[in-house]
């Protein structure tokens, strides 16, 4: 008996193996990575009341004209794609990161719009993530008042510092001692900033006085989200 009669099952197999081959039906299929986490940085975020939103999204087509024509005025490579609203505001979806100066043209066009509120908007800004940093080598209890430093007396400290003036804080920060039995505190702060994480950037590793005492600036990529106890310390 031949092969080909003992296992004809295999042999239809095989042929239909290659004619799916030859018709590319065989191939795998592409597999996509995508490498943006949360909102994309070819982004312009205009936050401003919902039905400022509205008006402006109902003449897409022109503002979108616009706001290209206004962007090559100033000689900017940056093309506006499209505009929908989102959450409270508009995305400007672009094809490359919009610079500084590309968000104030996009800003004095917008104001300058006939169906726009123009109090009732916010500058426009890159998408922001909330990252993370820590102040160590901070006194537990206050040098003037002997009192437990609170996140309040933080957010006052961090407002009279220079080197906090474009920072805007996520949350409360929240003050942490060190141990038991030590008087110095960690003090742990969440701030905004824009996907390329610049602002973060500059803060790392820099120093400044509280009272008497040189505090240093830290990145971490973790919060501490349970507070802790004030009678154990745990």
């Amino acid at each position: 008996m031949k092969i080909k009669e003992a296992f004809p099952s295999l042999q239809n197999k095989k042929i239909k193996l290659v004619q799916r081959i030859i018709s590319g039906e065989g191939k795998p299929k592409p597999h996509i990575n995508m490498i943006t986490k949360g909102s994309s940085h070819k982004q312009v975020i205009v936050s401003m009341s919902i039905d400022n939103a509205n008006k402006f999204v109902k003449e897409s087509s022109i503002h979108i004209t616009n706001i290209n024509r206004t962007l090559k005025n100033i000689k900017s490579d940056v093309i506006a794609d499209f505009i929908r609203v989102k959450n409270k505001g508009v995305v400007i979806s672009t094809n490359k990161i919009a610079s500084p100066l590309d968000l104030q043209s996009i800003k004095k066009y917008i104001k300058s719009a006939h169906c726009i509120k123009a109090n009732q908007m916010e500058p426009p800004r890159l998408p922001q993530s909330k990252l993370y940093l820590k102040i160590i080598g901070i006194l537990y209890l206050s040098e003037q008042t002997n009192a437990y430093i609170i996140s309040n007396n933080i957010e006052k400290i961090l407002t009279n510092n220079h080197i906090f003036n474009d920072i805007v804080l996520a949350s409360k920060p929240r003050v942490i001692k060190v141990s038991l039995k030590s008087d110095m505190a960690i003090v742990w702060i969440d701030i905004w900033d824009a996907q390329s994480s610049m602002k973060t950037k500059s803060l790392i590793n820099r120093r400044f006085n509280v009272g008497s005492f040189i505090t240093t600036i830290h990145g971490t990529n973790m919060n501490p989200g349970v507070p802790q106890c004030k009678n154990c310390w745990k």
